[in-house]
């Protein structure tokens, strides 16, 4: 007895559903109602083709056989070799392999039924199209009869290179003589070996190309999965590697970063960052330029980089930036790595023409690719399917092994899609080595999702990982007679802020060298530190002797570091010297900055202190400004910032965060059991429904209330559209019945004089028909 779709449903657990909804999210979106709703919407033509899209090629060829053997109209045997399924896939489909086809697509919910009565849904028919497993139409004349290998015996070497051309695939083919009756084609046709479909087109039928193809009805079939090099090293290895280049990534967003906050990058017209921009951010970021698209394109997503509201907006760093740049480091780089898993874009786009000729410019709606993500993360999966520490030997590999596990998915950029995934997650520090690192592995988790109330709040676990494999922190450096510092290895936090104040980076990498400069040490000066200061912590940092030329640089510096003292008039200049003083007045620029003096050792000016500062260490000069009290203070310019995109309200369009449907699985398929027993008690209430008017009504739910039944009301809303619940009520009173609703468990309160009609509730009515 064949068995419908949705009967077959009711008889799984509840942890098939839920995977089931996993694996075929739109099925969930609007949550589905019942069982009956999710078996409709699991047929439906275009969720069907969806599904389709994720199968794998054995799948895909068990479901070409299943719509030969007409399995969408009766249910076919599996189990049988040579017969039902097993025959049209022939001897070289083991039963293995065939359990494993018919597997995936129950999974799916695109096949049921046991082995031996397996039926199809009607939509697969279709989404396979008209000629499956490259076999034509039936045929309806000649070719049809038990003359067939008669026919074919008789025909010339000319005609059976034709046919065995048709007969490999597909089984159209187009030929000028096809509707003459000279050559090859048109004496096919004659003898009704092929069929004229118009006047240049031709087709095999289905029954000539079975008995060309003898005992492989589907063709010879390949399922095995492609052979690919492999090469396996050491996990430590691969994850050292990642975090280096996880460390080397963090160090050009925070270049990046710095530079948007000094610079002035306008937003283009169409939305995005200039190709001009773009160049000047990959030299401040000492990158590549597609290096620096991918930096911005996962600043964007994870709100560290936005569009100032204004009549002339700008890229700047977010105010976020100022809360994720004091993290660890492995706490900011596991923000990155999750925005750029989520991203539903293509930076791989950018620099590419669009379908006007015109460049795809970062941050503009051209990379927009909304499947970016999901394909992003069938790379990453098909490197997390290996062991850890294996790679595969090439992109191009690993395309292959991506076209067998989905050969209906990628579309036209899907092999490149495959190169820009490996060399972005190889650059974050995802990848290293072609193979995904154990970082990566955890990356991947679903139960890491970002949190959209919380989108920089970076998984804890996927931090860790990421800690575990970096280098240990160096707490020393060498400083050389060149007035450099090497760094030999990461350095602890702390001695990395000491640095970046008191040097400025030459060069980085797995050493990174520092240079010590005038305008570094004047920088450090500028902080509040001293020539003590300075050289005490040298001295207390370097593996070797501080250099003479180091100490003669600090002290130079500071004598005259702070020898002219400026405060706010709008500001002044005070200085001990007077002839100091004198030559500043004396100066061209004392003109430009307003100067004039007030007493033998004070100046003043109108313009702002900074502007000051900077006109007089531009002519020449040394100052350094004071607070109220006389201490030095650091007036260095902090860079811009714009409000964060969620803190504006506004809806960050660049990023996939949102919790679908399919993350509450076990919650839909708890509504969907409610669902089903609230259809069961439609049916079973259908002629017991009461008519008793407002009285009767009041009666019926007041007993129900006493005796803690559950009733099935019929009522009228406000829109005067008709409706109904399950509810167990609670009270009644005012004008109302409260209780509970039985699909939900939610408190409802309906007013009484909008029911229409009451029926109690048996306790066995509750469980859907189909269910044991």
């Amino acid at each position: 007895m064949q068995t419908s779709l949705v009967e077959w449903l009711r008889g799984q657990d509840d942890g098939f559903l839920a995977a089931l909804l996993r694996a075929r999210p739109d099925l969930a979106v609007p949550p589905p109602g019942d069982l009956t709703v999710l078996a409709t919407r699991a047929s439906i033509r275009a969720s069907v083709q969806r599904a389709c899209e994720d199968l794998g090629t054995v799948a895909l060829t068990v479901l070409d056989a299943l719509v030969l053997a007409t399995a969408w109209r009766t249910p076919a045997d599996a189990t049988t070799p040579g017969a039902g399924l097993r025959g049209w896939l022939g001897a070289d489909v083991d039963a293995a392999t065939v359990a494993e086809g018919l597997a995936a697509l129950r999974d799916r919910a695109l096949a049921w039924g046991p082995d031996d009565a397996v039926s199809l849904v009607p939509a697969a028919a279709d989404v396979v199209g008209p000629w499956p497993a490259g076999l034509g139409a039936p045929a309806t004349g000649a070719a049809a009869g038990p003359e067939l290998d008669t026919l074919l015996a008789g025909v010339g070497d000319d005609e059976r290179k034709v046919l065995e051309v048709l007969a490999q695939g597909p089984p159209v083919g187009r030929s000028r003589n096809a509707n003459g009756s000279t050559g090859p084609v048109g004496s096919l046709v004659e003898k009704g070996l092929l069929t004229r479909r118009d006047a240049d087109t031709v087709e095999l039928p289905r029954q000539v190309a079975l008995a060309l193809r003898g005992d492989r009805p589907m063709g010879p079939l390949d399922l095995s999965r492609p052979d690919v090099p492999l090469r396996v090293r050491e996990t430590p290895l691969v994850d050292g590697t990642g975090a280096g280049a996880a460390l080397e990534f963090l160090r050009r967003t925070d270049l990046l970063l710095e530079w948007l906050a000094r610079e002035s990058v306008p937003v283009l017209r169409s939305g995005g960052f200039g190709v001009r921009e773009l160049k000047r951010a990959a030299k401040a970021a000492d990158t590549d330029e597609p290096t620096a698209a991918l930096v911005l394109e996962i600043l964007h997503a994870a709100d560290l980089v936005g569009a100032t509201e204004s009549v002339a907006p700008e890229w700047l760093p977010t105010t976020t930036w100022d809360v994720w740049g004091t993290g660890p480091e492995e706490s900011r780089w596991a923000v990155l790595a999750q925005a750029w898993l989520e991203l539903p874009r293509l930076p791989g786009l950018v620099g590419r023409r669009d379908e006007t000729g015109k460049p795809i410019t970062a941050l503009s709606d051209g990379p927009r690719r909304p499947p970016a993500a999901r394909d992003r993360r069938r790379v990453l999966d098909a490197l997390a399917d290996l062991s850890p520490g294996t790679s595969v030997g090439s992109p191009e590999d690993l395309a292959r092994l991506l076209a067998w596990h989905a050969p209906r998915r990628g579309g036209r950029l899907r092999d490149e899609t495959v190169g820009w995934t490996v060399a972005e997650a190889t650059a974050i520090g995802v990848v290293a080595l072609d193979a995904l690192t154990t970082a990566g592995r955890v990356l991947l988790d679903p139960a890491l999702r970002p949190d959209p109330a919380h989108p920089t709040r970076h998984p804890t676990e996927l931090a860790a990982t990421l800690h575990a494999a970096l280098p240990t922190p160096v707490e020393e450096i060498l400083l050389q007679a060149d007035l450099t510092a090497v760094a030999p290895g990461r350095l602890s936090a702390d001695l990395a802020h000491e640095l970046a104040i008191l040097a400025e980076v030459e060069s980085a990498g797995g050493a990174t060298v520092y240079r010590f400069t005038e305008r570094s040490l004047r920088r450090a000066l500028d902080t509040g530190r001293t020539a003590d200061d300075v050289r005490e912590i040298l001295e207390a940092r370097s593996r070797t002797p501080v250099p003479q030329t180091l100490t003669y640089l600090v002290d130079d510096v500071a004598r005259r570091h702070g020898r002219l003292r400026g405060g706010a008039v709008s500001c002044f200049l005070r200085s001990d010297d007077e002839v100091l003083l004198s030559e500043v007045l004396a100066h061209s620029a004392a003109e430009e900055l307003g100067l004039r003096r007030i007493a033998p050792t004070v100046v003043v000016s109108s313009l702002p202190l900074a502007e000051v500062l900077d006109g007089l260490r531009a002519a020449g000069f040394s100052p350094a400004a004071e607070d109220a009290v006389g201490a030095v203070v650091d007036l260095g310019p902090k860079g811009r910032r714009t409000e964060p995109r969620l803190r504006r309200g506004t809806r960050d369009a660049s990023r996939v965060v949102d919790r679908s449907p399919t993350d509450r699985a076990e919650e839909l398929v708890e509504r969907l059991r409610a669902g089903d027993r609230l259809a069961g008690v439609r049916d079973s209430v259908a002629g017991r429904r009461e008519l008793t008017g407002a009285t009767g009504n009041l009666a019926s739910l007041q007993e129900a209330v006493r005796e803690g039944r559950t009733v099935w009301i019929g009522y009228v809303d406000a829109h005067g559209v008709a409706g109904d619940r399950v509810l167990a009520p609670v009270s009644v009173g005012g004008g109302y019945v409260e209780g509970r609703d039985a699909l939900d468990g939610e408190l409802r309160r309906i007013q009484l004089h909008r029911i229409t009609s009451i029926a109690p509730v048996d306790a066995g009515s509750e469980q859907p028909a189909g269910r044991d």
